[in-house]
C-alpha cells in the first residue's frame, strides 16, 4: 500500500501511472532519491484540479495530473514518465525555444498559442494558455520546469467564428441579422463564461456564468459592483476605457465574485461589435475561470520561495560546517587532485590551501601509503564509499595518521578526515601497558613459587643424593638397590615436571586459546599448587569424573589458578584447608549488574578456610594494585589477572565470602564441545631397539653426549657425536646416507638447534631431525620450526619413543 506520505500519494489515474513506472531504471532513479523540490511539485500536480504538467531532468522526464490527460488524445496514457521529446516530437522545434528560456532561470506565459500535436492520429490545430516557469533542485540549480495549462481551442475557435461572423455581418449587413436565438445558442453551447456589454460598459445585457459567475439575461447596470471586488474595480474600469477608446479587444486578468460567495479569478476578453459607421454598438465577450491557476501559481512562488529559503540556509550551514569543523574536509577530482580544502588542514597538518589546491593528495601522504591511498578514491569514484587510515607528512616534517570516509558527489569526492593519531598512540600505549601488567602478574605469581620450589628441589636432591651414597656401600642387596634407583628415578621424574610446569608458568606470551581439558590441567599443576601452598595447607583436588573442555589460554588458565591459590593460603596465613574443584554446569548466576547467563560452563573454584573478606572490599578485590595485604606481601596484581582472563575467554569470575567464614572464588568458562578437546593417545611403553640404525648425537654438553650415546647404544643403536652444528653438518657432508636420524641440542654456541635443523632439511630433506632442550628462549619466540622436540630431562624410554617416531614418519613419507 502506497505510504500517504509518498508524493506519489493519491492523483486518481495519473498518479497510478506514476506509481506504475519502473522507476529504478529510469533517468530519475527511486522515488525516495528524488530532490524535495521535485516531491513537492509533483505532490502539488497531483492534488489540483488544473491542468498540469512537470519535466524533469536533463531527459525532461514528464509528469502531468488527470486534468491534463484529456488534451493529449491518444498519447494518453503511455507517456507517463517518459521524456518530452519522444512524444512531443511534432512540436519539438516549437517548444524547444520555449524549454531552453526557463531551463536558463526565466520565465514563460502566452494566451491562446497555436500548436499542431497528433492527437488523433493526425495534426491538429489546437490553442492553449500557458505559463512554463522553472523548478530549482535541492541545489539551487534549475533542473526543471512547471507547466500550468489551460486550452483554450473551443473559446478561440468562438472567437474566431464571432470575428468571421462580426465580418459576415459588416459585409452583408443589408442581407440579414444575427438572431438573438442563434447568439444564445452559441453561448449555451460553450463551457466558458460568455457575456455582452453595452457599448460604454454601463451596463451587462447577457451573461451565461455556468456555475462560475451568477447568470443575467436582464439589463444589469450595477455588474461592476456586482461581479467584481473593489480592489480590482479601478484596474477593470481603465482597461474598459482603453479598449473602447482603441476599439480594441478587451483583455484582462482580474478578480471576480463567484457564486458560492468566494473570490476567483478570470481571465477575460470582449472584442467590440461595429455598426456601418464604425461606432460601437455592443461588446461580445468570453471568460475563463483561471482560479486554481493563480493558486497553484501562488503555491509555487511560495514554494520556490521556501526552497529558495532552504538552499540559503543549508548552503550556510554547510560552509560554517565546513569553517569549523575540527576534521579534515577536502574534495578532489577522480584523479586524487585537491580541489578544496577547509582550515583544518592548516591546524592539523600545517599547510594552507594555496598549497594544496592543484596538488596530488600522495605528495602529502608516506610513500608506503600511496597505493591504498589511490584504491580509495577509485573506490569511492566508482560510486563505492571508501575507509582507509594513511599516514601524513606534516609540513614541520613530523607524521599524523588519519582515519578517512570518502564518497563520490558528482564529478567530485568528498572526504572527511580525523587526526586519530593520538588515539593510536593511546592504544599501542594501552597494549604495551596490559602486556607490562600481565607480566608483572605472572612476575608475582613466580615470585611467590621462589621460596617453595627452592625448598621442594632441595628435598628432591636430599632424596637423589642419599640415593647415590646408598648405591656406593658395599654389601648391598639386589633389593635394595632396586630400591634406591626406583627412588632416583621417581624423583628426577617429579623434579622434572616441577620444572615444566615452572617453565610454562613463567613463559612470557600473549594469549593463545585452544581447547583443552581443564580436569587435566588441574591435575598436571597439582605438585606446583601443592608447593606453592605449604606444608601447612592440606590441599584437595575434586576433579569428577565427566571431562570439562575450555577454549582458553592454557598459560592463563595455569596463571590464574597459582594466582587463586596464592590469594587463599595468604588469606589463611599460610596454614588451613584449600579445596579445589572443577564441575561442568549449567548457566551462569547473574552478577555485578549482569543478567544471568544460560548456556554450558565449566566452574572452578577454590575454596580456602581463611578469615573471609570484609564487605566493604568485596567489590574492590579484583581491581589492579588493590590488597588488604602488608608492604611487601603482594602487589594486588594476582586476583586483577583472574578477572581479565575470565572476561577475556568469554567467562567470569565470581567470589562468595563472609568474615570469619573462608572464602570462594568460582572461575566461569564456557564449554566447549567435547569432541574438540585434545586427546592425547597413550604411548607406548617399550623401550623399541634400534636394530642397528645410526644416530647423529649433536650435543656441545660432553657429559649428557656421553649419556645420549650410552643410552642408544644399549637400545642397538650406532651412534655419532658431534660437538656442535658446523662439525654436525662437516659429518654428514662425508657421507648422509650413513645416518638414520640426527638428535640435537637446542642450545649451542655458534648454530643453534633449529637453525641446524633447517639446513639440514635443506640438503637432506629425507632425513629426520629431532631437537631436544631444557628450555629455549628461541623456542618460545619463534616455535619448534616443524621438528619434533623431546623435552630434558629425559628418560630412556622417552628417547626410544622419540626415535622410533621419527623413523616411523620417515617410512610414511617413503
Amino acid at each position: 500500500m502506497m505510504d500517504q506520505r509518498s508524493c506519489l500519494a493519491g492523483g486518481g489515474e495519473a498518479g497510478a501511472l506514476l506509481r506504475a513506472v519502473d522507476w529504478t531504471s529510469n533517468p530519475l532513479g527511486p522515488v525516495d532519491s528524488w530532490p524535495m523540490s521535485l516531491q513537492s511539485a509533483v505532490r502539488i500536480l497531483l492534488g489540483s484540479d488544473f491542468p498540469m504538467m512537470i519535466h524533469w531532468g536533463p531527459e525532461l522526464i514528464t509528469f502531468y495530473n488527470d486534468a491534463y490527460a484529456p488534451s493529449l488524445g491518444r498519447k494518453h496514457p503511455g507517456n507517463m514518465g517518459r521524456p518530452a521529446r519522444e512524444w512531443w516530437s511534432e512540436m519539438w522545434d516549437q517548444l524547444t525555444p520555449i524549454f531552453d528560456k526557463v531551463l536558463a532561470g526565466g520565465s514563460y506565459y502566452v494566451e491562446d498559442a497555436r500548436y499542431t500535436p497528433d492527437r488523433r492520429g493526425a495534426p491538429e490545430d489546437a490553442y492553449f494558455t500557458h505559463c512554463h516557469s522553472p523548478l530549482w533542485d535541492d541545489e539551487g540549480k534549475v533542473a526543471g520546469i512547471f507547466l500550468v495549462v489551460t486550452e483554450t481551442t473551443r473559446r478561440v475557435t468562438a472567437e474566431r467564428m464571432l470575428q468571421e461572423s462580426h465580418m459576415r455581418l459588416e459585409r452583408e449587413i443589408a442581407a440579414f441579422q444575427v438572431s438573438e436565438a442563434r447568439l444564445g445558442a452559441l453561448v449555451s453551447a460553450s463551457s466558458e463564461v460568455l457575456y455582452s456589454m453595452s457599448a460604454d460598459w454601463s451596463e451587462m445585457r447577457q451573461l451565461s456564468g455556468g456555475s462560475f459567475l451568477a447568470d443575467t439575461s436582464t439589463a444589469n447596470p450595477k455588474w461592476l459592483n456586482e461581479y467584481i471586488p473593489a480592489d480590482d474595480q479601478p484596474r477593470v474600469a481603465a482597461a474598459i476605457r482603453t479598449a473602447i477608446e482603441t476599439k480594441s479587444l478587451f483583455n484582462l486578468e482580474h478578480r471576480v465574485n463567484r457564486t458560492d460567495g468566494g473570490v476567483g479569478w478570470t481571465l477575460s476578453r470582449a472584442t467590440p461589435l461595429l455598426d456601418d459607421k464604425g461606432e460601437i454598438t455592443e461588446w461580445f465577450g468570453a471568460a475563463a475561470d483561471v482560479t486554481d491557476r493563480k493558486r497553484l501559481e501562488s503555491d509555487l512562488q511560495e514554494s520556490n520561495a521556501r526552497l529558495a529559503s532552504d538552499v540559503t540556509l543549508r548552503t550556510a550551514e554547510r560552509d560554517r560546517l565546513w569553517e569549523t569543523s575540527p576534521d579534515l574536509l577536502v574534495m578532489i577530482d577522480f584523479d586524487g587532485v585537491f580541489r578544496k580544502v577547509n582550515p583544518a588542514w592548516t591546524v592539523i597538518l600545517g599547510y594552507g590551501p594555496e598549497e594544496l589546491v592543484g596538488h596530488h593528495v600522495n605528495e602529502f601522504v608516506v610513500a608506503e601509503h600511496h597505493a591504498q591511498t589511490v584504491k580509495a578514491y577509485q573506490q569511492a569514484a566508482a560510486g563505492g564509499q571508501a575507509r582507509i587510515e594513511n599516514r601524513y607528512v606534516r609540513k614541520d616534517g613530523t607524521f599524523r595518521t588519519i582515519s578517512w570516509v570518502s564518497a563520490r558527489a558528482g564529478d567530485v569526492i568528498y572526504a572527511t578526515g580525523r587526526d586519530v593519531t593520538q588515539a593510536k598512540e593511546a592504544g599501542e600505549a594501552l597494549r604495551k601497558a596490559e602486556e607490562q601488567l600481565r607480566q608483572a602478574q605472572k612476575v608475582e605469581a613466580v615470585g611467590q613459587l621462589t621460596g617453595g620450589v627452592a625448598h621442594d628441589f632441595n628435598n628432591l636432591l636430599t632424596v637423589i643424593r642419599g640415593s647415590v651414597d646408598l648405591l656406593r656401600r658395599p654389601g648391598l642387596t639386589e633389593a635394595r638397590r632396586v630400591r634406591y634407583i626406583d627412588a632416583i628415578a621417581d624423583t628426577a621424574d617429579r623434579a622434572a615436571r616441577l620444572t615444566s610446569q615452572l617453565l610454562a608458568f613463567a613463559r612470557r606470551q600473549t594469549l593463545k586459546p585452544v581447547v583443552f581439558d581443564a580436569r587435566k590441567s588441574i591435575a598436571n599443576l597439582s605438585d606446583m599448587l601443592g608447593t606453592l601452598a605449604g606444608s601447612q595447607v592440606e590441599v584437595t583436588i575434586d576433579a569428577g569424573e565427566d571431562p570439562c573442555p575450555v577454549n582458553a589460554d592454557p598459560n592463563q588458565f595455569d596463571t590464574a589458578l597459582v594466582n587463586m591459590a596464592v590469594n587463599a593460603r595468604d588469606a589463611m596465613n599460610g596454614a588451613g584447608t584449600l579445596t579445589i574443584r572443577v564441575r561442568a554446569v549449567e548457566g551462569m548466576p547473574a552478577i555485578r549488574n549482569h543478567a544471568a547467563v544460560s548456556g554450558d560452563f565449566v566452574a572452578v573454584s577454590i575454596a580456602d578456610s581463611g578469615a573471609g573478606i570484609r564487605p566493604e572490599d568485596i567489590d574492590r578485590i579484583f581491581e589492579p594494585f588493590f590488597t588488604t595485604k602488608t608492604v611487601g606481601q603482594g602487589t594486588g596484581l594476582g586476583l586483577s589477572q583472574v578477572f581479565g582472563f575470565a572476561k577475556q575467554s568469554g567467562g567470569e569470575v565470581i567470589v562468595e565470602s563472609a568474615p570469619n567464614a573462608g572464602a570462594i572464588f568460582t572461575l566461569f568458562l564456557p564449554k566447549s564441545p567435547a569432541d574438540q578437546a585434545a586427546q592425547v593417545d597413550d604411548e607406548d611403553k617399550a623401550s623399541p631397539l634400534g636394530h642397528g640404525a645410526c644416530v647423529l648425537i649433536v650435543e656441545d654438553h660432553a657429559e649428557v653426549g656421553q649419556f645420549a650415546t650410552d643410552a642408544l647404544v644399549e637400545l642397538g643403536y650406532h651412534t655419532v657425536l658431534a660437538m656442535n652444528g658446523h662439525d654436525a653438518l662437516d659429518t654428514l657432508r662425508g657421507g648422509a646416507d650413513a645416518f638414520d636420524v640426527v638428535f640435537s641440542d637446542v642450545v649451542m654456541p655458534g648454530m643453534s638447534g633449529v637453525e641446524l635443523g633447517e639446513e639440514i632439511h635443506r640438503l637432506y630433506p629425507s632425513l629426520p631431525v629431532i631437537l631436544t632442550s631444557g628450555y629455549s628462549t628461541a623456542l618460545v619466540q619463534h616455535g619448534t620450526q616443524g621438528f619434533a622436540v623431546l623435552q630434558k630431562p629425559y628418560s630412556v624410554e622417552e628417547l626410544a619413543r622419540a626415535l622410533r617416531k621419527a623413523a616411523e614418519g620417515v617410512q610414511r613419507k617413503r
